[in-house]
């Protein structure tokens, strides 16, 4: 088995995660500095989020050189050695790759906006206007507005499925895949272990732009309607693996929209274009259809296994997933998954869990292992997040009071998760000696790194604890999947097997006390529990049970 699906992976948002030039913000040595730390984890690869020069109009998802490092994070020295520290330690770097689009300060963007005729003229995607000189199409972008700017240089608009500063690059033009293949050839030969591939399903274009079905009070369509994974795209892809992936001892995850079950063999597998892909199914229960924060739709714990377990099912015999619940773009899981009053120490125990136990590879995001929930800043200048501003003036727009614009905001936002890592109950949670760009959550002194290495009952060792038991029995990296009670609201019961044993997870997600079938503990033995005194036939509120039945 690969070493990529034996491992753990842990997500680091660097600007977020340690500051060494006490400057607010995170650095590459600040990760280096903490590589004992996610040693202790069982991490045996660490994802960062993009380091290269940049505006940071998106922070750091618009690439102005691809070959660069980022004076906020220090310079390539630096980045050579987090490599050669990580692999000391047996810990890999993946590299984020941000290949739908650029940056619009990225000299091959300049070039190509500076006229209809130049070398990389063709290099983006650009469209004359209509007849009435309005924009080719009616696609709203994901970060609100038009999908499309004008430029008056070349008397065209340019397409851009994020922010108006993240232009598309043209994957149809030869030259631009072989200069992203280039990007991606030189961090390989730098000694990384991987990447993960950002948006990579709005890389295929339509043919033609048609106007889509508005759905907002902008008069635009959403884009993710009409853009993700168009036919054709999985040859840009199987050309992608080939230039970079083949013949290397690396791992390829792709951040796929829109991939369900019945496609997932086309995408990862014997004939898979990546190794893994992120899929959303699990990670946005309440929006089904279009992400409008102020108006979630309510979901159950019985929808959300369902999502969870047909991708379980799968996988079992061919293809492989990361498995997650938070990322750099999510809120944290505490906070998401759960009610405001629930014991957050026990659910993030339940959740790590079943994370830790679901076939496929865990991804852990910075501050997860302590249990770390949403933040709710005062005011929305508070945020810093782009998609923040444009859902809270998408809900004013639709007639929502600022009041309620500002708890969408506080339930959804991508700062949730982008608040600083709380390492101590110091000033700035230990994370910087100079106010952090973004403000510290509030319960920093009570949820912190620090404290919890210090109590043998915390979230923080509960995850070590997992970690070293995912590692001794095999059944829970290499078993099959099989979930019982799949109708039920309150428990999530299921098997990992191999040839050895099988393990059975049985989490009881409701704030009461459970009753279960006794013919599931019938014969077994227990191997850990995240209560104290398990009784038979119940599980206490959100209550975590491992039992075992040897072969």
């Amino acid at each position: 088995m690969e070493w990529w699906k034996k491992t753990i992976v842990y997500e680091c948002y660097p600007k977020s995660f340690r500051d060494t030039k006490d400057q607010g913000s995170g650095t590459i040595k600040g990760i280096t500095s903490k590589l004992d730390y996610l040693k202790s984890l069982g991490v045996g690869a660490i994802w960062i989020t993009p380091v290269y020069s940049s505006p940071m109009v998106d922070n750091g998802y618009d690439v102005a050189d691809y070959y660069a490092i980022d004076p906020q994070y220090g310079d390539m020295a630096d980045m050579d050695e987090l490599i050669g520290e990580a692999k000391k330690r047996d810990i890999r770097i993946v590299m984020d790759l941000v290949f739908n689009h650029s940056s619009d300060k990225c000299a091959w963007f300049i070039e190509s906006a500076s006229s209809r005729d130049n070398p990389k003229a063709d290099w983006y995607v650009w469209r004359d206007p209509k007849e009435d000189g309005s924009a080719p199409s009616n696609w709203r972008a994901l970060f609100g507005g038009s999908a499309w700017k004008w430029c008056e240089a070349r008397k065209q608009y340019y397409l851009h499925s994020f922010a108006a500063e993240q232009p598309d690059l043209n994957w149809e033009n030869k030259e631009v895949r072989k200069a992203l293949y280039d990007v991606a050839n030189f961090w390989v030969d730098k000694g990384i272990g991987g990447f993960r591939v950002d948006a990579i399903s709005y890389i295929k274009k339509p043919e033609v732009f048609l106007d889509g079905e508005i759905d907002g009070a902008d008069g635009l369509a959403d884009l993710n309607k009409i853009g993700p994974n168009k036919e054709g795209i999985l040859d840009f892809l199987k050309e992608f693996r080939k230039e970079v992936r083949e013949g290397k001892d690396i791992f390829l995850v792709g951040e796929t929209n829109s991939v369900d079950v019945k496609q997932l063999k086309k995408w990862v597998g014997e004939d898979g274009v990546f190794d893994m892909v992120i899929e959303f199914t699990h990670i946005s229960p309440e929006f089904r259809n279009y992400e409008k924060w102020c108006e979630p739709e309510e979901w159950t714990l019985k929808e959300l296994k369902q999502n969870i377990i047909s991708f379980q099912y799968a996988i079992n015999d061919e293809g492989w997933l990361p498995i997650y619940f938070e990322n750099h773009d999510k809120p944290r899981l505490v906070s998401h998954y759960f009610r405001d009053d629930i014991d957050k120490k026990k659910a993030a125990k339940l959740m790590a869990v079943l994370q830790m136990c679901l076939r496929g590879t865990p991804f852990i995001y910075q501050g997860q292992e302590i249990g770390m929930s949403n933040v709710a800043y005062a005011d929305i200048n508070d945020y810093d997040d782009i998609s923040s501003y444009t859902q809270y003036e998408l809900a004013l727009a639709e007639g929502y009071s600022k009041q309620e614009a500002l708890a969408g905001v506080h339930n959804f936002s991508r700062d949730n998760c982008r608040t600083p890592m709380q390492w101590d109950d110091g000033e700035f949670a230990g994370f910087s000696k100079a106010k952090p760009w973004l403000a510290v959550n509030d319960n920093y002194k009570e949820v912190n790194v620090k404290r919890q290495e210090e109590d043998p009952s915390s979230v923080l060792n509960f995850y070590r604890e997992l970690s070293k038991f995912r590692q001794k029995h095999k059944a829970l990296i290499e078993g099959r999947f099989r979930s019982y009670e799949d109708e039920s609201d309150e428990v999530f019961i299921f098997d990992r097997t191999d040839e050895e044993e099988t393990i059975r997870i049985l989490l009881n997600f409701m704030d009461y006390e459970v009753k279960i079938d006794p013919k599931y503990e019938e014969d077994m033995d227990l191997l850990l529990c995240s209560e104290e005194n398990h009784e038979k036939g119940r599980l206490k509120p959100l209550e975590a049970l491992l039992i075992v039945k040897y072969r």
